[in-house]
C-alpha cells in the first residue's frame, strides 16, 4: 500500500500549483484518539478536517482508515513502507529540480521525530500542524517545522501558553471570515497555500472552517471577533 500522495489532498494539490520551487506530498491517516492524542482536551475531534474536501467521500475514508489500521497493527511494516515512499518522492522531486516537502500529519498528530523519520531524510523538509504542546518544548530536527494548532477550550489553554512560550506560530480555525489580528498577532490567510516552512515568526495562520466545522459550536472554531464586534 502506497502511503504518500502528491494530489490526494486538495490543499496540497493546490499548493503544488502555487509554487515552482517546491514539490509537496502528504500522508493522510484517518484520525482517532490514539493518532490524535490531544484531540479530546482541545475539543476538535468531532469537527476535524477529516470531513473536509475529499474527506467526505467513502472511498477516501476507506483508504485513510486502511492506513491507520496498518499503523496500529504493524508499526514496523508501516514505517518500512513510509521510508520507501519518502525515498521515491525525494528522487521524483530532485528529478524535477524541486525541493521535496512532506506533511506527514495531514489529519493526524504523530510525533514522527520519535521514530527518526525526519532525521533519516535530511534532504526533505518536513512540516506539520500539531496540538501536542510537548512537541514544541523539545529540540526538533532542523528539517522539521511545526505550527501549533489552536483551540479556545479552557482546559487546553495551558498547552496554548506552553507552545507560545516556546515561540510557536499558531494556526486558528475561524468562522465568518478571517480577522486581521488575533491574540495580538497578525493573521495571514492559510488557505491560499500550505507553504508553512516559509512563514515568518510570530504570526497566526488563519484557516476558514470547513466540512462539519462550518456548523461547529465547539471552542476549536473561533467566531471572528471583528465581525462579531461589527454587529
Amino acid at each position: 500500500m502506497k502511503l504518500l500522495s502528491i494530489d490526494a489532498n486538495s490543499k496540497l494539490a493546490k499548493t503544488n500549483k502555487a509554487t515552482s520551487k517546491y514539490l509537496f506530498a502528504g500522508l493522510s491517516l484517518y484520525p482517532d484518539n490514539v493518532i490524535c492524542p490531544a484531540s479530546k482536551i482541545a475539543g476538535c475531534f468531532d469537527d476535524c478536517l477529516k470531513s473536509a474536501g475529499r474527506g467526505r467521500f467513502s472511498n477516501v475514508i476507506k483508504a485513510r482508515q486502511s492506513k491507520s489500521n496498518w499503523w496500529h497493527s504493524d508499526r514496523d511494516g508501516f514505517l518500512d513502507q513510509l521510508r520507501k515512499d519518502l525515498h521515491a518522492f525525494q528522487r521524483k522531486a530532485e528529478k524535477a529540480g524541486k525541493q521535496p516537502v512532506v506533511r506527514l500529519n495531514v489529519i493526524s498528530d504523530i510525533a514522527w521525530e520519535d521514530y527518526g523519520i525526519p532525521q533519516s531524510f535530511p534532504a526533505i523538509r518536513f512540516y506539520d500542524y500539531s496540538k501536542r504542546s510537548d512537541r514544541f518544548i523539545q529540540v526538533l530536527p532542523d528539517n522539521y517545522y511545526l505550527t501549533f494548532s489552536y483551540s479556545g477550550a479552557d482546559r487546553y489553554q495551558k498547552h496554548v501558553k506552553q507552545a507560545l512560550d516556546h515561540g510557536a506560530n499558531i494556526a486558528v480555525v475561524f468562522s465568518g471570515g478571517l480577522p486581521s489580528r488575533f491574540m495580538n498577532r497578525k493573521v495571514i490567510d492559510g488557505d491560499l497555500h500550505d507553504i508553512r516552512i516559509d512563514d515568518p515568526k510570530g504570526i497566526v495562520i488563519g484557516l476558514k472552517a470547513k466540512g462539519s466545522a462550518k456548523q461547529s459550536k465547539s471552542d476549536f472554531v473561533i467566531r471572528n471577533p471583528e465581525l462579531i464586534g461589527a454587529h
